[in-house]
């Protein structure tokens, strides 16, 4: 005799629910969230850990892919020097305006990324970074640097735009204490910087290109 069936009515089968993961691991993502974490905590803040969690993966999992914190350093450093400069910029006849527009991308670059100025020189030189100094030294040379000269000519620019990065990075005076420093001026004893009212110069970026036009007012071919 046949079973009888219960009252009871049976539930629709609901779909299987799977799981949501993180995308896979790769080193580009690595390196994009070691970005992250650097704008968000600075040099100190990044831990393998820390990244770890952010990536939701294990520690030993991004081993797979990075060597070591050192390497993430380097990746993350050179991701953000990357040159998206005009695709032009190679057959341009303007090269004071191929100079400016690859050292004001390049500060603007490094304040996006403050870590990024106080790391770049305990590093090795990656291909992005090596990439901008070979883009400066041909446009260097058609503005016609001799290649005796042309070593100076590319580290005075360097030390230029990280001497203005770091500086613009690590001042963080008040408008308040800038205008309390200069009133503490004395015409007596600082009458040239008083008089310019220096302290309360806050025009970063037109110091910085004036400035850069002075350098390569220097390095402009001579009639």
């Amino acid at each position: 005799m046949a079973a009888k069936r219960s009252g009871a009515r049976s539930k629709p089968l609901q779909p299987v629910q799977e799981p949501r993961s993180e995308p896979a691991l790769s080193r580009e993502r690595i390196v994009a969230t070691a970005v992250e974490l650097l704008d968000a905590q600075g040099l100190d803040g990044l831990t393998m850990r820390r990244l770890a969690d952010r990536l939701g993966s294990g520690v030993m999992s991004l081993y797979w892919h990075v060597n070591n914190k050192e390497d993430v350093f380097d990746l993350a450093l050179d991701s953000v020097l990357e040159y998206r400069g005009p695709p032009q910029i190679v057959e341009s006849q303007d090269w004071r305006a191929d100079v400016v527009h690859m050292l004001e991308d390049w500060r603007a670059s490094m304040l996006r990324h403050p870590w990024s100025a106080s790391l770049l020189p305990r590093r090795a030189l990656g291909p992005n970074i090596l990439s901008r100094l070979e883009l400066l030294g041909k446009a260097l040379s058609k503005a016609g640097v001799a290649d005796t000269d042309l070593n100076v000519a590319i580290w005075s620019l360097w030390n230029y735009v990280m001497g203005a990065t770091i500086t613009r990075a690590s001042f963080d005076l008040s408008d308040d204490d800038r205008a309390a420093a200069q009133q503490r001026l004395t015409s007596e004893r600082y009458p040239t910087i008083e008089r310019s009212r220096l302290l309360l110069d806050n025009d970063w970026d037109g110091a910085f290109r004036k400035g850069l036009d002075f350098l390569l007012d220097g390095l402009a071919p001579r009639e």
